[in-house]
């Protein structure tokens, strides 16, 4: 009833910009705006030192290559993002399901609804977007000159003022979009006499619809027959990358569109490490009671994992081969070159992990939020604010985990496959044929700083949501509608 008796008069247009989550929503669409900007804008300076050389400039495939890299990473970039965002704004219509009761409960239509969602996501999307361009614009202007002076270019002729710097930021608002319009499926699906009951929160079998399970499976299974065609043509030429990327990228896919039934065994194996007392049997039930929000939370950290385990793996396991094929001997310059190859990819790919660690945050942020009544509920019963603190850092360390050890076996797959489908072709002594079967090699120190950063991230994502949830008393949250 509060919310009919707000004044029209009063409602501000952007009011929803303040909803919790928009915010972490316009920092992901910046950062993958400004990601691209600053990738064009060194491919560009790239493709100009190449025309400069004057042994290269006369061959366009190095630049080719960088170019078509470029538009992978960005690719990568937006993938994540997109399905972060898709997951916030999921979220958020959760959230939302008794409001937009309301209005279907006088005379609004789902679809009006669901138009309404995406606007909000296109406007953030359009925000983010264009804070990314012009920050990444800025930072593209004052790192030229600065390169040229550092790399001996002085009298290099580039300017990163270009046309193609705006496509990065329109496809992000278009990706933004998309994804609220992907995630505020469920507005469809609510009732307006849900309006009269509390119910916010589905089951497993709920959120487990006919549809969105039949696609995953067919995702996960043309996904896998790809990877494994790939390996089978990677041992006669290098291209089967290429089909394997393909697969990847459908296998993946399905995996988060099917992470509701597949997460959550992972979950409940990693909550039998928590002990059994009442804090972390609650941390854990809530991860398995909601399987949705906690899919949600895992298959962004998931990502990140995968893709910075993978091509560290597969840089690992090409030197493994390349070394075997030059006669057991290292090849110093080329290890080098590989490494710095390696350093350079996971660095680039590591934007797309810091966007699925602020999925992260803005998801259990959110939660929190939600579940006021819940927090409330316990600290009535006689939860302390440390307990109720440490429930939520459980939480937030049962989701990490979890994707911890998903990304990193999916991480070392996706990087041997990789390896193979590009190597496979390659003669190694002592037989001098081909094709080469590839051992994937394991980075340990690369492995090791994964789980470090994961950590971190865990203690950082649990900042703000144990500071909203230990500021909530009991009677406030009782009261809150």
């Amino acid at each position: 009833m509060s919310a009919l008796a707000v004044p029209v008069a009063r409602r501000v247009p952007l009011a929803w910009l303040r909803e919790r989550g928009m915010g972490a929503t316009v920092l992901v669409s910046g950062l993958s705006a400004g990601f691209g900007v600053l990738l064009i804008a060194a491919t560009g300076y790239l493709g100009a030192m190449l025309r400069a050389d004057p042994y290269l400039g006369d061959s366009d495939d190095l630049a080719i290559v960088v170019t078509i890299l470029s538009v992978l990473l960005i690719g990568i970039a937006m993938y994540v993002a997109a399905i972060v965002t898709a997951n916030t704004f999921a979220t958020i219509v959760a959230g939302r399901t008794r409001q937009i009761a309301l209005m279907r409960l006088i005379g609004a239509s789902a679809r009006s609804e669901r138009a309404k969602v995406a606007r909000e996501g296109l406007g953030v999307g359009v925000i983010g977007a264009v804070v990314g361009l012009l920050v990444g614009t800025v930072i593209a202007v004052i790192a030229v000159p600065i390169m040229n002076r550092l790399l001996g270019h002085v009298g290099l002729d580039y300017s990163p003022l270009q046309p193609t710097l705006v496509l990065p930021a329109a496809a992000v608002a278009l990706t933004t979009w998309c994804a609220a319009w992907a995630g505020s499926r469920r507005v469809l699906t609510v009732a307006p006499l849900q309006a009269l009951s509390g119910a916010e929160a589905r089951s497993a079998v709920e959120v487990r619809s006919r549809t969105r399970t039949v696609t995953a499976v067919a995702l996960l299974v043309a996904g896998g027959l790809l990877l494994a065609a790939g390996v089978l043509a990677g041992l006669v030429s290098p291209g089967g990358v290429i089909i394997a990327f393909v697969g990847g990228v459908l296998s993946f896919t399905g995996l988060a569109l099917g992470a509701t039934f597949i997460m959550p065994p992972v979950l409940r194996l990693v909550g039998r490490l928590f002990g059994g007392s009442a804090t972390a049997r609650l941390a854990a039930g809530n991860a398995l009671r909601e399987p949705e929000r906690s899919s949600r939370m895992a298959i962004g950290v998931v990502m990140g994992v995968t893709l910075v385990t993978m091509f560290a793996v597969a840089a690992e396991s090409a030197k493994s081969v390349l070394t075997a094929a030059s006669g057991g001997t290292p090849d110093p310059q080329l290890n080098a070159v590989l490494d710095g190859f390696s350093g350079v990819m996971m660095g680039l790919v590591g934007v797309s992990a810091v966007i699925a660690a602020v999925g992260l945050v803005n998801l259990l942020t959110i939660g929190v939020v939600q579940r006021r009544r819940e927090l409330g509920l316990l600290r009535s019963l006689g939860f302390t604010s440390r307990q109720v603190r440490t429930m939520v850092l459980l939480e937030a360390a049962h989701v990490s985990i979890a994707s911890l050890l998903t990304g990193l076996v999916l991480g070392v797959l996706y990087g041997w496959i990789g390896a193979q489908s590009s190597l496979g072709a390659v003669t190694v002594p002592p037989e001098y044929t081909s094709p080469t079967f590839v051992l994937p090699a394991v980075p340990w120190v690369v492995i090791v700083g994964v789980i470090v950063a994961t950590v971190l991230l865990t203690l950082a994502a649990a900042v703000v949501p144990t500071r909203l949830a230990t500021r909530i008393t009991p009677v406030q949250a009782l009261a809150a509608d």
